[in-house]
């Protein structure tokens, strides 16, 4: 077919109301970035990836299941569901597995909203939640933060309607660290009403240092609690978008119903098989995360001293204005993090080395 150059208006073959709808950003590929600058390498602090390299065992575990990679996974995940049973003391048939923790919430939200209902939520919080609720049909509600940038829990509590069907709590809260405390998190479960879907999105659980933050897992006799994890972060398996639920049989039933068929893959499986084998090493990493987090942090606040403590392996600049000249500053030093255009920026923990290069190009465009 001749491309004659002409072309009439496309006829409309999308939803119209996706157009308004953010792109979902990822980090920048710090080797589009070297190529930019003539640097042998740069740095990325932009996706909160943990940079210790892949646990042990994983690769190998990895590398025999792609043998059989012209095979279909098992689509029920049975030894690794079984394999965090155990771990969290929970039975299996509470467990859903699916594609890192943001995919299974999307699945949470087809399987509790119809269009018009209501998906509740912290903003600033995660970015992925608006597009898992647009693209699902629902209602977007946004409470906003606290001034300690965090999750104003009696507001949303307020905010609960009779249109309400899920609520997210992000906790430790991405992008600004911040955690919901055990007596504030009582009062919200209580306030809410119990045909109300509550799902703790603790992404970042394993770098909770605060004995005041409640693992989620203590308010499964809640039916209506629901609480996401992932591999992807303190268990190294980004690469391999791998997360798990933890449910009322009933929810977790209902998740495995409407879960994209397959979507747990083979490699994935095997590498978070190996990964769960290594739970010492896991500590031992996260250890050295939180210590160069407070390091980070303490040396922050000489130049923006609201820097909010943070729970998670990242750290929050609440920078408003300035975020983008901040990210834009960092980068011509070889430091990729990740601007929220007139709120703040997040910078991932890394290597000592890594975080050295980023309080120096923090220094250079604060000071």
């Amino acid at each position: 077919m001749t491309d004659t150059g002409r072309h009439e208006p496309p006829l409309r073959l999308t939803r119209a109301d996706l157009d308004a709808l953010p792109n979902y950003v990822p980090g920048r590929s710090p080797a589009d970035l070297a190529r930019e600058l003539g640097l042998p390498e740069a740095i990325k602090l932009a996706s909160n990836e943990v940079p210790y390299g892949p646990l042990p065992g994983v690769v190998e575990a990895v590398a025999e299941a792609v043998a059989g990679s012209h095979r279909y996974p098992d689509m029920g995940v049975v030894a690794l569901r079984q394999a965090l049973a155990e771990r969290h003391g929970v039975h299996p048939d509470r467990i859903a597995t699916g594609c890192g923790s943001v995919a299974l919430a999307e699945h949470l939200v087809r399987a509790t909203c119809l269009p018009g209902d209501e998906l509740l939520y912290s903003w600033r919080s995660f970015e992925a939640y608006p597009i898992i609720a647009a693209t699902s049909g629902a209602t977007s509600v946004r409470v906003p933060n606290d001034a300690g940038h965090g999750h104003d829990l009696q507001a949303m509590a307020a905010a609960v309607t009779d249109r309400t069907r899920m609520v997210l709590v992000c906790n430790p809260n991405n992008p600004t660290g911040t955690a919901v405390r055990k007596a504030e998190l009582d009062r919200f479960l209580d306030a809410v009403g119990e045909d109300v879907l509550v799902v703790i999105d603790e992404a970042y659980r394993e770098f909770v240092t605060d004995a005041e933050v409640p693992d989620g897992l203590t308010y499964l006799d809640r039916p209506n609690v629901v609480v996401l994890r992932t591999l992807s972060k303190a268990w190294g398996l980004a690469g391999l978008r791998i997360g798990f639920l933890v449910a009322a049989p009933e929810v977790a039933a209902a998740v495995r119903k409407v879960v994209t068929p397959f979507s747990t893959s083979m490699a994935a499986q095997a590498g978070a098989l190996a990964a769960l084998a290594q739970a010492d090493e896991v500590q031992r990493r996260c250890a050295l995360v939180v210590a160069e987090r407070d390091r980070v942090t303490e040396a922050l606040r000489k130049f923006v001293p609201d820097v909010p403590a943070s729970q998670a392996n990242f750290v929050w600049l609440p920078l408003g204005d300035r975020a983008v000249g901040f990210g834009k500053a960092c980068e011509a030093r070889g430091v990729i993090v990740r601007p929220f255009p007139g709120d703040g920026v997040r910078v991932t923990i890394g290597t000592p080395a890594e975080n050295d290069a980023f309080l120096a190009a923090a220094e250079s465009a604060l000071a």
